[in-house]
């Protein structure tokens, strides 16, 4: 299938699927012609793509993921695939970081805000 057809199918823009295959996470078959030639399983691998990215994970952990994840009845499952938990458990922990981190950002704007309200109210403006 031609990449129009894959980005109406799953739903994702020609633009991001060349993306993915820039990253090594799609391989289309290149007709004489050049164009992309897309299989059935690319349309399932793209789902897969998506709720890889959705969980937080780069583009380079999902190229590393992406074989130990298939389908099962339209839902995407992990397969037991060596290292697979270590890495998500890595992927988690580093989530958890960034979080912590937003969390004490969002503190201190808080602050600033609450000290920039409380000077905008005594001005009397």
């Amino acid at each position: 299938m031609r990449i129009s057809d894959l980005s109406e199918r799953s739903g994702v823009s020609r633009r991001l699927l060349r993306y993915y295959e820039e990253q090594g996470l799609l391989h289309p078959v290149r007709q004489a012609n050049g164009y992309r030639d897309y299989a059935e399983s690319d349309v399932v691998a793209v789902r897969h793509i998506r709720l890889l990215l959705e969980a937080g994970l780069p583009t380079v952990v999902i190229g590393r993921l992406l074989r130990c994840v298939h389908d099962d009845g339209g839902r995407a499952v992990p397969a037991p695939c060596p290292g697979m938990v270590n890495q998500l458990r890595r992927e988690r922990t580093r989530i958890a970081e960034t979080i912590g981190k937003l969390q004490t950002s969002q503190r201190a704007l808080d602050g600033l805000l609450a000290d920039a309200l409380g000077a905008f109210a005594r001005s009397g403006i």
